[in-house]
């Protein structure tokens, strides 16, 4: 294929770029938000999309962010590539601040309501080898094993946390996308101007030589 590797990133570099991209995460962000900018979509679209993802990122299902910007990117009649862009929230820097904040904001909300099970001795399962090696059956055993101490909660917290983050990046980006787009008409408008002008001017030119 071409432009592809020599060689593939071992897991080493996998991780590396995970958590801090080849082109820094300042113009990742920067490439990112241009990408969003340019869809051809209404403000609307592209901010409840973004919106959208915003929203998964604060819940604690890994590995569903993308499934579950998409539902409510459906809902809300947002765009499904903003969404997915929106899911970037989350990632190797943020995600510990998210998962504390929803964490302890759900425990406030519940009054610390876990049925007695602490969040240390449920996080234990998550490295017995055996449940895994149990295949869906342990998977499930694991999950039901931390819902009540740690993910409950954090799906809880997630709730009013992702909302208010949600409506902060929808407002940016509607108003983002709105003085763009209206940037981007007013040059295609003097592009248009001055093409016109070239134009009448080369069809003097013609007349006049001819005459």
């Amino acid at each position: 294929m071409l432009f592809q590797r020599r060689s593939p990133p071992d897991w080493r570099e996998k991780l590396r770029v995970a958590v801090w991209p080849r082109r820094s995460w300042s113009r990742s962000l920067k490439y990112l938000a241009k990408r969003v900018l340019r869809l051809t979509a209404s403000p609307h679209a592209i901010a409840a999309g973004i919106a959208a993802g915003v929203f998964a990122s604060f819940t604690p299902f890994m590995g569903m962010h993308f499934i579950i910007s998409f539902i409510v990117a459906y809902v809300i009649a947002g765009n499904m590539i903003a969404a997915a862009t929106g899911t970037f929230l989350g990632n190797p820097i943020t995600f510990p601040f998210i998962w504390a904040a929803t964490y302890s904001t759900g425990n406030f909300i519940l009054k610390g309501e876990t049925n007695g099970h602490r969040p240390e001795e449920a996080l234990k399962g998550l490295t017995d080898i055996s449940l895994w090696d149990e295949g869906l059956h342990g998977i499930v055993e694991i999950a039901a094993s931390i819902w009540e101490p740690v993910l409950k909660p954090m799906s809880v917290g997630a709730i009013p946390l992702g909302i208010a983050a949600a409506l902060i990046a929808y407002v940016i980006t509607r108003w983002s996308a709105v003085a763009f787009q209206l940037s981007r008409r007013r040059m295609l408008a003097e592009k248009a101007r001055k093409l016109k002008e070239r134009a009448m001017a080369a069809a003097e030119g013609n007349q006049a030589s001819s005459t």
